[in-house]
């Protein structure tokens, strides 16, 4: 017999007035709803033009509607888009990209020509990029270009981009939507408000946007891929995503079949939705797909080693709390089982590299022994640690904070909101914090380059304040060298390194975890979890 749902009695009332608001739907509206994909942003959308895609919020909804010169798939391999083909030269500073000849932007009045639309050309990504390092637009993803000379369109089909020094993750770098392509026509035309009328060239075109409320886009008729058999894409008519701010009335809708796709796994569900050893609960067999992978994030906790904290200056005590705390357990019960056990390096699952070392494993005895003689050795009876996360991941933290304590620590967690929290890391106020890292493009430097002396926050990333000579010409070295397998060798090195100084608890590699109904099709998995939305089509209910 199936497992009865279990809700609390605010959540029954919650699940009753959406079966009511539900039944009343119009009949028309079901017939064709095969033809629409429907799925809710739980965070706030702030703009549609690529420029601004710094977020998933921003980045999905954008990568429905643009294209770039190329593009990731599955696997994170460098495939061709706007670009059919591409060269690089010997000294690997020179890209000379080879543009398709019938990619189209989408039709809008800011073509003011009879079939108010045009081909794309290579200056169109001149005057892209252009827009993304002006000073004037002030794009958050202007980083992007920091290691380019220059670039020109010599003629409407190619388009060069050189470099200032060689950079073997530059490919995939051009596949951030920051390096969309956009028409000039537009800008001018819509000039601020293009945030809320982009005109690209994707799969899918813009129809509207209620802000927080209610977005649209419709397909779009001129895209030009096409499926293995010859079929145009994409398959469906239309995306529809809602801007419900509470994650139980997502779910809900969710399981009412309102929505189409739950994008991971959230606290106030999760243990509805799965077991303990992170499989669908019996209930849900029939009704939904699960699916999980490797995503490229590695959630952590951050150790400030310019503190004026003495502890933080000891290795062996970073390293006693590496080993104080049981990963495997902390996955199963506060994660249920979404997530791997952070016990190698920094490198995530899903890249090469991964899992090259051994790191931390739980070893309490350990812990307390390295513990012990820090206190011998410095004279202190009491080590105190503070440790500063958001709500989000209390659990976490405080599940450590517990078993640190077993060990002979004395630990406080504080709870700061996010923006505070990201504010005070960066000005480096922060003893201990909770932080992730998610990949940017598809390359073990992008985790890397945290740890390198010359970010050091707050103009880098490296809100750590590591610093190792050794590190720094290792990962500099890394930068001159193409050859992939050689270079994931160093990086392997440099992972090793960075572990042995423990500037970092790693916590867990984290796991893109995507629930679908069951006539939902084609939606697949990726370590960035970017939503493609191309290839997907819906069985009739």
């Amino acid at each position: 017999m199936a497992k009865a749902l279990v809700f609390s009695y605010p959540f029954y009332l919650l699940f009753s007035f959406i079966l009511v608001l539900f039944s009343c739907k119009n009949r028309t509206d079901t017939a064709r709803d095969h033809l629409v994909f429907r799925y809710n942003e739980f965070g706030i959308t702030t703009s549609l033009d690529p420029a601004f895609a710094r977020n998933p919020q921003n980045i999905w909804p954008v990568n429905q509607i643009f294209n770039g010169l190329v593009q990731l798939d599955d696997s994170l391999n460098v495939r061709p888009d706007v670009a059919k083909s591409w060269t690089v030269s010997e000294d690997a500073l020179q890209y000379t990209f080879s543009l398709r000849d019938d990619i189209y932007f989408h039709k809008s009045e800011a073509f003011q020509n009879t079939d108010s639309t045009r081909r794309v050309v290579a200056s169109d990504f001149t005057y892209s990029f252009d827009r993304l390092v002006d000073p004037d637009v002030a794009s958050p993803g202007g980083w992007v270009l920091q290691n380019v000379a220059s670039y020109l369109a010599p003629n409407d089909s190619t388009f060069v981009i050189q470099l200032k020094q060689p950079f073997p993750a530059f490919l995939g770098l051009l596949s951030m939507r920051y390096c969309s392509v956009v028409p000039r026509e537009a800008i001018e035309f819509y000039g601020s408000d293009f945030r809320s009328h982009p005109v690209g060239t994707g799969p899918f075109q813009f129809k509207y946007w209620e802000e927080n409320v209610k977005l649209i886009l419709r397909k779009n008729h001129q895209y030009y891929e096409k499926d293995q058999n010859g079929k145009q894409l994409p398959y469906l008519e239309a995306v529809a995503i809602t801007f419900l701010p509470d994650k139980q009335s997502e779910f809900l809708q969710f399981v009412q079949g309102k929505l189409d796709f739950l994008n991971s796994l959230d606290a106030s569900y999760k243990d509805e939705l799965l077991t303990i050893e992170g499989q669908l609960q019996p209930q849900y067999h029939d009704k939904i797909d699960m699916a999980t992978g490797p995503y490229l994030n590695t959630e952590y906790l951050g150790l400030f080693l310019d503190s004026p904290s003495p502890e933080l200056q000891s290795e062996n005590l970073r390293k006693a709390i590496n080993y104080g705390f049981d990963r495997k357990m902390m996955i199963k019960y506060l994660k249920n089982g979404i997530g791997i056990p952070a016990e190698h390096g920094f490198i995530p699952k899903g890249l090469p590299g991964f899992a090259e070392i051994d790191g931390y494993h739980y070893n309490p005895y350990k812990a307390k022994e390295l513990l012990d003689a820090y206190k011998k050795e410095s004279g202190k009876s009491q080590v105190q640690l503070r440790i500063t996360t958001n709500s989000n991941y209390l659990d976490i933290c405080e599940f450590i904070q517990r078993e640190l304590e077993k060990i002979g620590f004395d630990v406080a967690v504080d709870v700061l909101p996010v923006p505070t929290l990201r504010k005070d890391k960066t000005a480096g106020k922060l003893d201990i914090f909770r932080a992730s890292w998610i990949a940017d493009y598809p390359d073990a430097e992008n985790y890397l380059s945290l740890f390198y002396s010359k970010n050091f926050s707050p103009g880098g990333p490296n809100y750590m304040h590591f610093s190792d000579p050794l590190f720094d010409r290792w990962y500099e070295k890394s930068l001159t060298i193409t050859n992939d397998s050689i270079r994931q060798r160093l990086y392997t090195r440099m992972d090793s390194l960075l572990i042995s100084k423990a500037p970092i608890v790693p916590l867990y590699y984290d796991q893109v975890t995507r629930f679908t109904q069951k006539n939902v099709h084609g939606l697949t998995n990726n370590p960035q979890n970017t939503l493609i939305l191309k290839r997907v089509w819906k069985d009739r209910k």
